[in-house]
């Protein structure tokens, strides 16, 4: 069965009028496998919402903090041109996608959802990109120039996350909507971006203000030596 056919009898069983579209995101040359809008706009019955609270779907969608890193990285590929990046909860895949259309060397999308992974494999053929994929991170390698993280934060028991990303990679760039009071010596914010989950979920206009924060190991190693050796 193909990617694209095991995510519509996943999405099916979910939801049984439920099906995927190839929509284009808005201000990008990127295209996505998502589930289709007007599924979304009639009221679930109990047991549809059921099922999608155990197991929500979100790998059909595109989150507002991974449509703006695609965005971020489109109008600045020198971030990642040349590079081994990892996309940490890849989820559509959107992320790794964009990183690979601006020029990097390598690219792995790494979730531990195994529907999420076969997103990622059926957008990357929708933009004839090719990706890596993993299902463990911390079975990875620490080789990676750059290690992506969108929409990860909303469970704020990730936030103890924020220490690892950069046990894999020598950066990180991470894209958050949820988070307010959002504080690590590490991350520096680099700016506050407008963008809307495809399709739109008329969420609260706070979460459409996405926070892009950039941490680099020499930080790390830096922070290490002023604080006092532990016996």
């Amino acid at each position: 069965m193909s990617p694209t056919a095991t995510l519509q009898a996943a999405l099916s069983e979910l939801l049984g009028d439920a099906r995927l579209v190839a929509e284009h995101l808005p201000a990008t040359e990127l295209k996505l496998w998502l589930i289709d809008a007007a599924n979304m706009a009639r009221a679930f019955n109990p047991e549809e919402t059921r099922r999608i609270l155990e197991e929500p779907p979100y790998w059909c969608f595109c989150w507002a903090s991974g449509l703006v890193l695609a965005r971020w990285l489109a109008e600045h590929p020198q971030w990642v041109r040349g590079k081994r990046v990892l996309d940490f909860g890849a989820g559509s895949g959107v992320a790794a996608i964009a990183a690979a259309k601006a020029g990097a060397l390598e690219v792995v999308a790494c979730d531990l959802d195994p529907l999420a992974l076969e997103a990622c494999r059926a957008n990357a053929a929708l933009n004839q990109v090719e990706l890596g994929y993993s299902a463990d991170f911390f079975q990875e390698a620490d080789r990676f120039d750059l290690i992506l993280v969108a929409d990860v934060l909303y469970d704020r028991a990730n936030l103890a996350l924020l220490d690892q990303f950069l046990s894999r990679g020598r950066q990180v760039l991470l894209a958050d909507s949820r988070v307010r009071d959002f504080q690590h010596p590490l991350y520096r914010r680099l700016g506050l971006l407008d963008a809307c989950t495809q399709p739109d979920l008329a969420e609260p206009a706070e979460f459409r203000q996405v926070s892009l924060y950039y941490a680099r190991r020499a930080q790390r190693q830096a922070l290490r030596s002023h604080l006092p050796l532990m016996a």
